[in-house]
């Protein structure tokens, strides 16, 4: 089946294409007993492809598949110039690519297959499959690979090249926070960097009134009266009723004003939800003023001011709370940030947000309520990826922007010669990865070409490398033409 997302950014229209397919993987990959195996959705493009070129592999995580395809648009932008085939590959549990169909959520031992272990070989499998079929007849080895991630999947992607270096030859790493696990990073780091997004957007301090608010959404909604005020300015769909409604809507305020500052890009984006450039700076000026205004005041700005992420379209009729990224598998994730994704944060009096220190008593308890799963050991991910010894790592590129949150759990600096960190000052989360857009920022440009750079250098050596014995048995032309493909 072929799609096209075409997406309009400033005018300027993008359209991207590709064919769903699927591919039978297991359900467990590391059981010599279990044989049940699943549909791994992908989507591929194979218009750049020429004989020979390589693969360009990004590695799916929590979500559709389509939304990471339709937000990565660096790699299409690249695609001709080194006549590669572009695929993207859905994460299991997420989107169409549920081991269990219907049941995939119905309890632990269903869910227990949702781990990074098994969503990485799934990808090495898929990729030696798409290596096999695209050998060339007269080479007896596979083509390079090149794996991409953002997020989550920047994650993925840098622990595919570290564990399995046979199956790509490098790894760009966008927005990967891979050392924001217990022990690595202090809990506290994230929420300051919000704050300090929120704070710089204008000349007023927009952290200020929102660090007033959460005493006062917990003051007004103490009794029924406000918790139904409060419902109804700012247009929930089921009305406060109880304390953990309460929670409920401040963990959701806060999820929002976190997002905004994850995907505070340059121009209109649609990757989270339907937002404005630089929403944030949008949010502030709509809090403009509000810091010395009474306390129901506060609140009705801060409501309105919230439309920018929950109604940008004027199409939403209501807030639905527990929901803050639709296009985002959100149940799942949260079972795998309860069992091997638990990535410590806490807020303080530094930062704009309500105090809560973290425990990781309190947090296993609750997922175990939730999920009937306790993990006791929150260090699996540092055991099993490496935590901070990643010296003997090769080839990865590490991205972050120093406005996205994300970015005090990433590699700020270089590790090795080959583990090189690139630091994009007026970037948001992987603003690197999305398609070239003529309001981009220098740095960020800079940044995409530094990405090329290493995937020229990455797949030179890997031919070179791989065709050594072609190199001394063949004619001059040959040669040559070799050599142009390998330096286009």
């Amino acid at each position: 089946m072929k799609l096209a997302a075409v997406l309009l950014l400033c005018g300027q229209v993008l359209s991207y294409n590709y064919t769903t397919k699927y591919f039978e993987v297991p359900v467990d990959h590391f059981s010599f007993t279990n044989n049940a195996t699943f549909k791994l959705k992908y989507l591929i493009n194979n218009s750049f492809w020429v004989d020979d070129g390589p693969i360009f592999f990004y590695t799916g995580n929590e979500g559709t598949i389509e939304n990471f395809a339709e937000n990565t648009g660096f790699m299409f932008d690249i695609a001709s110039q080194f006549n590669a085939v572009l695929v993207f590959a859905e994460h299991r549990y997420y989107g169409e690519s549920l081991p269990f169909g219907n049941e995939s959520y119905a309890d632990p031992a269903r869910l227990g297959y949702l781990t990074s272990n098994q969503a990485l070989a799934d990808y090495v499998d898929l990729i030696n499959y798409l290596q096999t079929t695209r050998s060339r007849s007269s080479y007896s080895n596979k083509v390079p690979v090149v794996a991409f991630g953002g997020s989550y999947g920047g994650m993925l992607a840098s622990w595919l090249r570290m564990k399995f270096p046979a199956s790509v030859v490098g790894a760009i790493a966008s927005s990967a926070p891979i050392w924001q696990f217990q022990g690595l990073t202090p809990c506290e780091n994230f929420n300051r960097i919000v704050t300090d997004v929120y704070k710089t957007a204008l000349d007023d301090d927009c952290s200020a009134p929102l660090s007033r608010s959460w005493k006062v959404i917990r003051n007004i909604t103490s009794n029924d009266a406000g918790k139904a005020w409060l419902s109804a300015q700012w247009k929930l769909c089921t009305p406060l009723k109880t304390q953990s409604d309460v929670d409920t809507l401040v963990n959701w305020f806060s999820e929002i004003v976190i997002n905004m500052a994850m995907v505070n890009y340059p121009y209109p984006t649609s990757f989270l939800a339907p937002l404005p450039a630089y929403p944030v700076r949008s949010f502030c000026y709509k809090m403009t003023e509000s810091q010395t205004v009474d306390d129901e005041t506060l609140l009705t700005t801060i409501g309105a001011a919230l439309e920018i992420y929950t109604n940008y379209t004027q199409t939403t009729k209501c807030n639905v709370i527990n929901e803050t990224a639709a296009a985002l598998g959100e149940d799942a994730w949260d079972f795998q940030a309860c069992t091997e994704m638990i990535m410590p944060m806490c807020s303080t009096d530094d930062d704009m947000f309500e105090n809560s220190p973290w425990d990781f008593d309190t947090y296993s308890e609750n997922c175990y309520k939730k999920w009937g799963v306790k993990q006791t050991h929150p260090e699996l991910p540092i055991l099993e990826y490496g935590g901070k010894e990643i010296s003997s790592a090769s080839n990865i590129v590490f991205s972050n922007g120093l406005l996205d949150p994300w970015s005090s759990g990433g590699v700020l600096s270089n590790v090795s010669s080959s583990v090189s960190a690139v630091i994009i000052p007026e970037g948001a989360h992987h603003l690197d990865l999305r398609g070239e857009n003529k309001d981009d920022p220098e740095s960020v440009i800079e940044a995409r070409q530094f990405h090329i750079r290493n995937i020229k250098k990455w797949i030179t050596d890997y031919y070179y490398s791989r065709d050594r014995k072609f190199f001394k048995n063949t004619s001059l032309y040959e040669k040559v033409t070799f050599a142009r493909r390998v330096n286009t």
